[in-house]
């Protein structure tokens, strides 16, 4: 990473000097698996006599010619950036050089199929990656127009952003040439390269064009690639963007493909999206998972216009980008698929995610600041993605939806194919919406830090309220008493059934907010503050609440305000208000064995995790292998319950296997693997085998024996993988050694192996198979970091952090770090810090759980 970086100051001075015409880029891929052959030519106008640089990460350059003066490459180039000096008015640069093909999912990523030794390739240039296959000016202000030619094998099909223009075949095998692009970023430019296979369609856009829809993965994978389904999202997601934005689909075609060793779960390349090849579902998967996929989908067609046709200028608005799809998605879910319920699932996952983040010692405004790429490389968090999505809702509810849409109708027309910063947005939204949004900015989007919502309530003895306000309170750190539109929303149980009664609308600011239009109401069964999920803020339940709903958590007759309750109370239990045990016991009883959570699919995938979380870090050590034990008695008689071949018995079982650790849980994982003692339903498909294999594996019921029987029977990437993390999985001390090794010392993994091995690794039934990696851990932390690509050393640091031991030891060795490594990268002392907060937030949810 040293050189690599590159700060907003120089992006800053490199736009004020350099315009970009165009660029021609040339790729063979033919030249073997190490690297490929990169030819740029690109035109762009500067200040006559000026100097500069032009980024281009390579094996070797060899040619540099500038206005038709050969440089010596030697002298020009370092290997991260070409040195320009002597610029004309208009310049036309020639750059020859060798790149090297990744293993790490970043710039050119090569892969190769075990079923067939097919190679496939892809690139990922967000953040600033496209410098890894071509020369050129890597920074979202600059945009031009790209035309691509490709050299490939001529049996391989190639994609990039733009139609192909012509092919010809030549003697390593075809020729790809496409037409220009209209102007973009370069990080939303794509070559996506091999033996890809799949289906085409069409739609018309609402401009009358034909837009070609393409839909492919590997060949190997391709029989269980449900093209219709992806495709009827993608037609529901244009026919609602280009209503709703009042603007056709800004490209000629859309591409959409699954890749392997995928690090994120999409990029909004224009033209031709890649997602995560998870995606392409060859078992049973949870619905969660299903509408994921949909969700993400619609998500990157967002970006089209929100991110692809207007980019922002510096990625200190990347959140803005991310925010808008992801609100835009779940909006677009909601209104226009079979997802209905898309905003419970976005509460349950996108604003948990979003509360957690911001409450970490690293949390930082919405509008964050992004001095270089370093920065932004850990900037893909919950404060970019959730917590600026959530916002945004509230701020639909604060400008009202039709004026916040015409705002975002206004900002595409006037900004098309331009970079834009927050304020041309935010102009926009004011025009349209009579508000003055400076002020909403200030308390928003630069500020951190989650506020907590109480209701307080004083009842008369007649039963009707006498008094009541919402109380504000804001951590000492982040002291902001922001302006909450919200709604308070009062549910009495009817025949059996929690129904909402009455709801109030309203603003809360400050400290105490009073809200008179409950005064003389009858007292609810249960109050619930933020009601429909507008506000961004932590809430709590008053006595009354709390105790109606232990008791009917799972009689709410919809879903939103269930998940809302629910989320409330797992907040409470991580800031250690209440008793991991009670919430455990919560879990176990009225949320997992009742209908509501069934009926979500998302919602249960949200609180089994939580559950893991909660038995494994938050309970107190003394409690904790009788919570354990009665955890995965629990999960079986509900997997045993649960209707044959639903969603619920899917995820339950998935749930045993991974809690399973006694001879007799043991057992029963071992019947259900090995079909002796089969549960009617449960299709125990490729992958079932392998979450089951890795369970007897952890638990030391099974071994390297069974793992190469299951491999040999199940020889894909994915098995590879699997089995991978099954080794790394195993209960010895010499496993979790060669795991260390294999990420950490030799490295040079793929990406996703890696990880898969990472995962492997912090999976122990006795966490003090971790301990002797704590030192370990600390002294390659600086290594790692100075070494590795940004996408595998966080990898290391996030993952091999043993956080699982989650005791005073492991706090303050990790405090002894951060006090000797002040010098550290600020983004390497970042993941540190936020490990760090991990186990103080357990040890205070143990010490609460052991009163």
């Amino acid at each position: 990473m040293p050189g690599e970086n590159l700060t907003r100051e120089e992006a800053r001075a490199r736009a004020d000097l350099v315009q970009v015409d165009g660029y021609e880029v040339e790729l063979d891929l033919t030249t073997g698996p190490e690297v490929f052959r990169s030819v740029t030519t690109v035109r762009f106008s500067a200040r006559e006599g000026a100097s500069t640089f032009i980024d281009l990460i390579s094996a070797a350059v060899h040619e540099v010619v500038l206005n038709g003066r050969s440089l010596d490459p030697a002298a020009v180039s370092d290997g991260v950036r070409v040195q320009l000096d002597g610029l004309a008015g208009s310049n036309e640069l020639r750059v020859v050089a060798d790149c090297r093909y990744m293993n790490t999912g970043e710039g050119l990523h090569r892969f190769v199929d075990p079923v067939d030794d097919e190679v496939y390739l892809y690139t990922q240039f967000e953040v600033a990656d496209s410098r890894r296959v071509f020369a050129v000016f890597e920074q979202p202000d600059l945009k031009a127009a790209f035309t691509f030619t490709v050299t490939a094998p001529a049996h391989w099909r190639v994609i990039s952003g733009a139609p192909v223009a012509a092919t010809e075949d030549v003697a390593a095998g075809k020729r790809w040439r496409f037409e220009p692009t209209p102007r973009l970023s370069s990080y939303v430019t794509a070559v996506i390269a091999g033996p890809y296979e799949g289906s085409e369609d069409s739609l018309v856009s609402s401009d009358g064009r034909t837009v070609p829809l393409g839909v492919y993965c590997r060949r190997s994978l391709v029989e269980h690639l449900d093209a219709h389904n992806v495709v009827a999202a993608t037609k529901a997601g244009f026919e609602f963007y280009e209503r709703e934005f009042d603007a056709p689909y800004p490209f000629a075609k859309y591409d959409q493909v699954f890749v392997p060793e995928f690090n994120a779960g999409a990029m909004e390349n224009a033209g031709a999206v890649t997602f995560v090849e998870s995606y392409v579902f060859r078992s049973k998967v949870p619905r969660a998972t299903v509408e994921r996929r949909v969700v993400t989908v619609l998500h990157e067609l967002a970006h089209m216009w929100f991110g692809d046709l207007v980019t922002m200028r510096w990625w200190n608005d990347l959140w803005l980008n991310e925010s808008f799809a992801e609100f835009a998605s779940t909006l677009a879910a909601a209104e226009a698929t079979e997802w209905e319920g898309a905003w419970t699932t976005f509460n349950s996952l996108e604003k948990s995610w979003a509360y957690r983040q911001d409450q970490l010692p690293t949390t930082h405004p919405i509008v964050a600041e992004i001095n270089d790429l370093e920065d932004v490389e850990v900037n893909f968090d919950g404060i970019t993605y959730a917590k600026g999505a959530s916002v945004l809702k509230q701020l639909v509810a604060y400008v009202g939806r039709e004026e916040f849409l015409a705002g975002v109708r206004a900002y595409f027309r006037r900004h098309a194919w331009g970079n834009t910063e927050l304020v041309d947005l935010l102009r926009e939204l004011e025009a349209t919406s009579g508000r003055d949004l400076q002020a909403w900015s200030r308390q928003w989007l630069e500020t951190a830090g989650v506020a907590t919502l109480r209701p307080e309530v004083e009842v008369g003895e007649d039963g009707t309220i006498t008094a009541a306000a919402v109380r504000q309170e804001a951590p000492a750190e982040h002291p902001h008493l922001r302006e909450h539109r919200l709604a308070i929303g009062c549910y009495d149980l009817v025949d059996g059934v929690l129904r909402r009664t009455h709801r109030v609308e309203l603003d809360v600011a400050g400290e105490l907010t009073p809200v008179p239009q409950l005064v003389g109401a009858r007292r609810p069964d249960l109050l619930l503050v933020n009601d429909d999920d507008l506000a961004y803020a932590k809430i709590r339940l008053d006595e009354r609440s709390a105790a109606t709903a232990a008791q009917h958590l799972d009689a709410f007759a919809d879903s939103l305000p269930r998940s809302l309750v629910a989320a409330a109370w797992w907040d409470m239990t991580r800031d250690g208000e209440a008793a991991a045990r009670d919430y455990v016991d919560l879990l176990l009883g009225t949320l997992l064995g009742g209908d509501g959570a069934r009926q979500d699919s998302t919602v249960l995938l949200v609180l089994l995790r939580q559950l893991t979380t909660t038995v494994e870090l938050y309970t107190a050590p003394q409690h904790r292998d009788a919570v354990r034990a009665r955890t995965a008695e629990r999960l079986l008689e509900l997997l045993r319950a649960a209707e044959p071949g639903s969603d619920t018995q899917l995820q339950f079982a998935r749930a045993f296997a991974a809690a399973a650790r006694t001879p007799e849980h043991l057992a029963v994982v071992g019947g259900l693997l090995d079909g002796s003692t089969p549960l009617p339903g449960l299709d125990v498909d490729a992958d079932m085998r392998w979450v089951l294999l890795t369970s007897l594996v952890a638990g030391g019921a099974a071994g390297d024996a069974e793992v190469d029987a299951e491999l040999e029977r199940d020889g894909t990437a994915t098995g590879q993988r699997s089995a991978a993390a099954a080794r790394a999985a195993r209960p010895s001390p010499e496993a979790k050694q060669q795991a260390w090794t294999r990420v950490v010392d030799e490295g040079g993994l793929p990406n996703a192996v890696a990880a898969s091995v990472i995962a492997g690794f912090g999976r122990v039934h006795d966490a003090e198979l971790l301990r002797p990696f704590v030192e370990p851990y600390f002294a390659c932390l600086r290594r790692v970091w100075a070494e590795r690509t940004n996408e595998m050393a966080q990898q290391v640091v996030t993952g091999l952090y043993p956080a699982v031991l989650a005791d005073r030891a492991l706090l303050e060795r990790t405090d002894a770090w951060l006090e000797q490594e002040r010098d550290a990268p600020p983004a390497l002392r970042r993941l540190v810090l936020e490990n760090r907060d991990g186990v103080a937030r357990a040890l205070r949810a143990q010490e609460r759980d052991g009163r």
